[in-house]
């Protein structure tokens, strides 16, 4: 595509320069710039793309387009604009035709649950013949192969990038988690969704939006950008958690059409005489249309709700009823997400990503639905991240526990000590251990651990790392536990 035709999709734009270049890319990344390439600048957190201009160009980048004047570049077109990062997700839907409008794309949004809820939305559409595409936390999947991501929601770029890739190999379906850093950022600008689902809003990434309104806000931009007319080909709808309060500003938020889901409040969508044991979970379905007996192998309430999320999305995609309980009834988990660790061992080990307060409640509360023996908990919290979260997960660790063990998650730059001070702060009159290393931890829950008891692992889930410092190391709570109750 030529650079002029591109960038005149652009209303506001200024150079000197002639455009008649051919432009066959478009990259942030100055090392895999090359002849055709657009190189975009831009400015982040710890990084300013204008700085690696000239060696883009060196690279053989045939055009940039900047927010300042470059005075280094001579020998290459120069577009300014006010805002790269805006004017990059509008170059790129259009440099990769619009991708998102070729398929019937889902959004998933909220504090906990996302992964699981977009797994289990995924499943059913590859279970009922559909070419499915997925992105994620864990990775981005193209009819099942997958690829690895750096972020919860890449950057337009890459987003727009890997839609292309699915048209390309006819993806019907695809479904993607929505941070809140995503929407605050503007990574998603161009997506056209047809369907945003949100989970529930609890405390979490404090560190960026800084308090729960802001949060809250972020959330929002995805249903509040989710169309706003009732005209257009593909019918736009907003699915609620109505059990969570938040849902009420969201409904505010967006013009399309609402379909709720919830336990306790009334809703389209609901789950009835739920039974939940260490074994998985039943409960009574509820749809306009009909009641069904749904028996899952995931265990515990939060689960029923991202079933709910996933069921409610699906049925309003077309997949018959029936289709969608009898893939939810074979799902046995998403990775790292209560996950159990199985050796043959006489207790129970689970290692779960819980790493907000309410989803470590969550955890615990359903492991003690079903525990015999005592409930043992390992329990850090990262570092660089919101530090107000820590006491009160601290003070949930010990509540809920017979024996709550503190330790490191990802410190990051902090100290480690640190912040295992900020977690003791808000335990009081409860007795708990504190095991710096997360080895050490792990061994120590694992050696105290008797016939009947329950070991829950929080806060790592997936993640086969621990970052230290600046240093990744490869750590995986899955296969330290295993190794430990081999040990044993």
């Amino acid at each position: 595509m030529e650079l002029k035709t591109l960038v005149n999709h652009l209303i506001n734009y200024k150079t000197d320069d002639e455009m008649n270049v051919e432009i066959t890319s478009i990259e942030m990344d100055s090392r895999t710039a090359g002849p055709g390439s657009l190189f975009v600048c831009i400015e982040g957190y710890t990084v300013d793309g204008h700085n690696y201009a000239r060696q883009a160009v060196e690279n053989g980048a045939s055009a940039i387009l900047a927010e300042k004047p470059l005075e280094e570049i001579d020998s290459v077109p120069v577009v300014i604009v006010n805002d790269t990062k805006r004017s990059l997700a509008v170059l790129a839907n259009v440099f990769y035709d619009h991708p998102t409008t070729k398929l019937h794309l889902i959004g998933v949004t909220g504090t906990n649950g996302k992964t699981t809820t977009s797994h289990l939305i995924e499943q059913i559409f590859a279970d009922s013949g559909k070419r499915t595409g997925m992105i994620g936390t864990i990775d981005m999947k193209i009819n099942g192969v997958s690829h690895k991501v750096a972020n919860t929601t890449p950057e337009s770029l890459f987003l727009q990038k890997a839609f292309k890739e699915m048209n390309d190999q006819k993806v019907e379906a695809a479904v993607m988690e929505v941070s809140s850093h995503a929407l605050d950022m503007g990574r998603v600008r161009g997506c056209d969704y047809d369907i945003a689902v949100f989970t529930n809003l609890t405390q979490d990434h404090l560190d960026y939006h800084k308090d729960m309104e802001t949060y809250l806000r972020a959330k929002g931009l995805l249903f509040a950008q989710l169309g706003n007319t009732y005209a257009g080909k593909k019918e736009k709808i907003a699915i609620l958690n109505r059990d969570d309060k938040a849902s009420k500003e969201f409904e505010k938020m967006t013009a399309a059409q609402i379909l709720t889901y919830g336990i306790e409040q009334k809703s389209d969508i609901m789950a009835k005489d739920i039974k939940v044991t260490g074994k998985g979970t039943t409960f009574t379905l509820v749809t306009p249309f009909e009641e069904k007996q749904v028996s899952l192998k995931l265990v515990g309430k939060f689960s029923v709700y991202n079933v709910l999320a996933a069921v409610s999305a699906t049925l309003l995609s077309g997949i018959p009823i029936d289709s969608i309980i009898r893939t939810m009834e074979n799902v046995k988990g998403v990775p790292g997400r209560f996950e159990t660790v199985d050796e043959g061992q006489c207790f129970t080990v689970i290692v779960d990503y819980a790493h907000t307060p309410d989803s470590l409640e969550n955890a615990l509360v359903t492991v003690k639905e079903f525990a015999v023996g005592k409930v043992i908990s390992v329990v850090g919290c990262g570092g660089d991240r919101d530090r107000t979260k820590r006491p009160l997960m601290a003070k949930i660790a010990a509540e809920y526990s017979d024996i709550a063990i503190f330790t490191s998650d990802n410190p990051r730059t902090e100290d480690p000590e640190a912040i295992l001070q900020d977690m003791q702060a808000g335990v009081e009159d409860r007795e708990y251990k504190v095991i710096l290393d997360r080895r050490d931890a792990i061994n120590y829950a694992v050696n105290l651990a008797e016939e009947n008891d329950i070991i829950l692992i929080a806060g790592k889930g997936h993640e086969t790392y621990q970052i230290i410092g600046k240093d990744v190391l490869d750590f995986d709570d899955r296969k330290v536990a295993a190794e430990a109750i081999g040990a044993k």
